[in-house]
């Protein structure tokens, strides 16, 4: 309980902090429950905190819940929008609530890796002893955080710029997470909480999980954490000098990273020894090719041309009545790359083709390690 006590405001914290610090806030209802006492006293949180709030009723598919969606009125926080995230209805009138309160993407220039000014931003998450602080020492090439087996004793909570090869990179601090007198239970949920902190002032995250103990639960949190922030993901399979040599060690955590990791199984893995030292210096041309991945601004006209071919090769289903058509396709935005397509389909298709268009891109432009992330929009009458 005195865990609980002192993490649940931290939690809250970071969430009104967060709130607080968005364009707008989506409610998520469960419409199959309909409102419940919680409903009420969530959203008179949210009203106080003066951020645009857009009530969303999920489970649109099941029985009866588009009748019932009308009861999420009385939460007073307006008309609610019905969808499924199972089938992926209802998400265009989704998109054009947020519209109203989002501002304009701005796209950079081409070329501009660089986008801050001062280097490649990298944070460094990973649950409680997997040796994040130890692999910070390895990549700085001294001592310049205080490392031991005890937990608790990093310290050193500044950003840290290293110039190498003529890259510039900036490690984020992320392992002076851990307080004494905590249990493993609080470490973790505050790895959490403080991962998703860093993760802000990051543009390339390494995920770095133990050889030994394998992939986790808490491992696939944060790692989630990190992807659904829309940041580029490595990762680091440390303490590989302590398994057994040959090949089945390898299956074991490639197998482990396939299951536990399935939402980021592009992203590199790479088997390092913070301990030896062993694959560490490895990590950096890893690093630079996935910030460049994050950054790249694909032409217009390259990006229609390999857009048509997929969409011919395997078109969606039928747009009603009619065949699918693509009209036109965009890149909104960088650092993660967003794409936009306009074609003549009344709802979006099933998820499975987004996620054929996503692989697409990904292999064409060599966009390993990135969350990419592919809107379809219907033609408006």
């Amino acid at each position: 309980m005195e865990d609980e006590d002192t993490f649940v405001p931290l939690i809250r914290g970071q969430a009104e902090g967060a709130i607080r610090g968005g364009d707008v806030v989506i409610f998520l209802l469960d419409g199959e429950a309909g409102p419940i006492p919680e409903d009420q006293e969530i959203g008179e949180y949210l009203r106080g905190l003066g951020v645009p709030i857009v009530p969303v009723v999920n489970k649109g598919d099941r029985k009866a819940v588009e009748l019932q969606s009308h009861e999420f009125h009385r939460l007073g926080l307006g008309t609610p929008i019905v969808v499924s995230a199972e089938h992926g209805t209802g998400l265009d009138e989704l998109w054009d609530a947020l519209d109203l309160h989002l501002p304009e993407a701005v796209v950079e220039e081409e070329g501009d890796t660089d986008r801050r000014g001062a280097g490649i931003p990298i944070a460094v998450i990973g649950r409680p002893n997997v040796g994040k602080s130890s692999l910070v020492n390895r990549l700085l090439g001294d001592e310049r955080l205080l490392v031991s087996e005890v937990a608790g004793t990093t310290r050193d909570a500044i950003d840290t710029v290293l110039e190498k090869d003529g890259v510039r990179y900036v490690f984020v601090d992320t392992a002076g997470i851990r307080r004494k007198g905590k249990t493993d239970r609080g470490a973790e949920v505050l790895s959490v909480v403080m991962a998703r902190r860093y993760l802000e002032r990051a543009d390339v995250c390494l995920l770095v999980v133990d050889a030994v103990e394998g992939i986790t639960n808490q491992d696939a949190h944060v790692g989630g954490y990190a992807w659904e922030a829309g940041r580029g993901v490595i990762l680091v399979i440390n303490k590989w000098d302590l398994m057994e040599k040959g090949e089945q060690a390898r299956a074991r955590i490639e197998d482990q990273a396939d299951q536990s990791l399935k939402f980021m199984r592009h992203a590199p893995r790479v088997y390092v020894s913070a301990l030896t030292g062993k694959g560490v210096h490895g990590l950096f041309p890893i690093m630079c090719d996935v910030h460049r991945a994050y950054t790249k601004k694909i032409t217009t006209t390259e990006l229609n041309r390999v857009m048509r071919q997929a969409w011919d090769q395997r078109p969606p289903p039928l747009a009603g009545s009619k065949a699918p058509k693509l009209y036109y396709c965009s890149q909104i935005n960088q650092a993660p790359p967003r794409f936009v397509l306009f074609s003549n389909l009344t709802r979006p298709p099933h998820f499975s083709y987004i996620r054929y268009l996503e692989n697409v891109l990904r292999n064409t432009f060599g966009l390993d390690g990135v969350p990419i992330r592919v809107m379809i929009r219907g033609r408006k009458s």
